[in-house]
């Protein structure tokens, strides 16, 4: 019966069973840490290190790729130019060759027109010479038939 009401009484002393409970955590914690929580602990780091170590050979690569494409696109705008600019000369001589045979064209028709001007004059001459005396023959034809009318 003692002990029936010491199982419903609250022990406010501390006896030698809290003593054991503590030794038994503290022994518990060392099992755990030295069978679960050590290896696990060594797992996470050692992935943490690789992750890790990818991750910066994963940043390396992808500098060394944003590099090549800034050389890549200097270069293409350095090719760009340089097609532009050889085309742009191209269209300049195009030009000053469009522009001289122009030139030639024109020289030869306005040499054509003042040949053909000095053939028209001298026809012209011809033509009124000869008008005239058509019409000085035609006029003494004229005045003869007059006169013997």
């Amino acid at each position: 019966m003692v002990f029936a009401l010491a199982e419903n009484s609250i022990q406010l002393v501390p006896d030698g069973t809290l003593l054991f409970h503590l030794v038994l955590i503290v022994v518990m914690v060392v099992l755990l840490n030295a069978t679960l929580l050590k290896p696990i602990n060594r797992i996470l780091e050692e992935r943490d290190r690789r992750t890790k170590g990818r991750l910066s050979e994963a940043n390396k690569t992808l500098v060394t790729v944003e590099e090549k494409l800034r050389s890549y696109e200097a270069q293409l705008r350095e090719a760009r130019a340089s097609g532009y600019a050889a085309m742009e000369q191209e269209r300049a001589t195009l030009s000053k060759d469009r522009e001289r045979r122009i030139g030639e064209v024109k020289s030869e028709a306005a040499a054509l027109v003042a040949q053909e001007k000095e053939r028209i004059k001298a026809e012209a001459s011809g033509v009124r010479s000869s008008l005239g005396i058509t019409a000085q023959e035609r006029a003494r034809e004229i005045s003869e038939q007059i006169l013997r009318a």
